[in-house]
């Protein structure tokens, strides 16, 4: 069964990892190489079955091969998720087990912070492999991801406004956010900034008060925020909630947000947001800019140069906008032809490279 699920969307590698002195129980996904190493992050969650566990690497791993593709980055994707209780399961012997495992896959895969794993815990993998980004910025890493995660959001919003508005300018607009975490009150701060209007929910009224604070934000309920009135709403939570139940309640003119899986079902809810003529910036592309980030450091980490990688999202959506015209498809859709594009034009270069190469080996070159 296992094998018919790689099959089905061509996987590489599944690998089980297993360390009985600390306790580690991993699995890591190798989706696809053809653009280059398979980067993508380690996810800790307490899945409750083996089964549960080894659907959603598989899904992340594709999930990031996309994103990696989209963005421009010559990397593949991959992904680890890790079984077990943050909270309570985590030490050095265990992130340092997880390194080891890393390790052996000698550069195919690379790994970062995600849900649920911290810096902290990537210094722990360094320990053992060179093949991990996001660690602290004492090791000349860019360190958190997450403002530069903000950045990305913020300019895929400016191109999603000049498509929704003809005009990339977010001032004087009104901006529902859904979610004010980390990489949200950045993108606040940012659409504070340039003169937007916020309206903030969460289920942290901290993270509400801090909004309203700092940025003169308006609070509304959590069911509220879909029927708001305003130009922009900014999903920076949940996934799933661009659905039957919330799309018609919707008043706004786009969409654009970092929460991953935004579209309950990707076919149906674009094709009812297009209907309702409210503009949709594809998630994974949106919220790129920490992978963007990170990935820099795989050249020697150099901020000013990821910044302008970052920005350089605001290009990509352009892209993407001007596929889906150009094809009539919606800007889901755009999305996954822009990275299946991209991964097919390099797989027939390195096809030619391969076939020349042996060319020359036969002629004793």
């Amino acid at each position: 069964m296992i094998f018919e699920k790689m099959e089905h969307n061509d996987y590489e590698q599944l690998v089980f990892c297993y360390d009985g002195a600390s306790g580690l129980k991993a699995i890591i996904c190798i989706h696809d190489t053809t653009l280059g190493p398979a980067l993508g992050g380690a996810r800790m969650w307490d899945y409750e079955s083996e089964e549960e566990a080894i659907t959603d690497v598989l899904r992340l791993a594709k999930g990031m091969t996309y994103k990696n593709a989209a963005a421009g980055l010559n990397l593949g994707g991959g992904k680890t998720v890790i079984i077990g209780d943050a909270k309570k399961d985590k030490s050095e012997a265990f992130f340092r087990a997880l390194g080891r495992y890393v390790n052996s896959l000698g550069g195919r895969y690379i790994t970062a912070e995600d849900v649920n794993t911290t810096v902290e815990d990537m210094d722990y993998i360094y320990q053992e492999t060179p093949y991990v980004c996001g660690i602290s910025e004492s090791y000349g890493s860019g360190g958190d991801p997450s403002p530069k995660t903000a950045l990305g959001v913020f300019m895929a919003m400016k191109r999603t406004a000049k498509e929704a508005f003809g005009d990339d300018s977010l001032e004087g607009k009104t901006i529902a956010v859904q979610g004010v975490g980390a990489v949200a009150y950045k993108m606040c701060e940012y659409l504070h900034e340039e003169g937007a209007k916020l309206i903030v929910t969460d289920i942290n009224q901290e993270a509400i008060d801090r909004a309203v604070n700092d940025f003169g934000a308006r609070q509304v309920g959590l069911d509220e925020i879909y029927g708001v009135e305003a130009d922009i709403f900014a999903p920076c939570a949940l996934g799933g909630i661009l659905n039957d139940e919330t799309i018609p309640q919707m008043k706004v003119k786009a969409i654009c947000g970092s929460a991953n899986n935004q579209l309950a079902e990707d076919e149906k809810h674009s094709s009812l947001l297009a209907e309702k003529n409210i503009v949709y910036a594809p998630d994974y592309v949106v919220n790129s800019g920490g992978v963007v980030n990170v990935a820099d450091e795989l050249e020697g980490y150099n901020e000013e140069r990821a910044v302008q990688k970052v920005k350089g999202i605001y290009d990509q959506m352009d892209k993407i906008f001007s596929i889906a015209k150009e094809q009539d498809i919606s800007t889901a859709e755009a999305a996954d032809r822009l990275a299946e594009t991209r991964i097919e034009q390099m797989m027939r270069v390195r096809s030619t490279f391969s076939l020349n190469e042996k060319n020359q080996f036969n002629k004793g070159i």
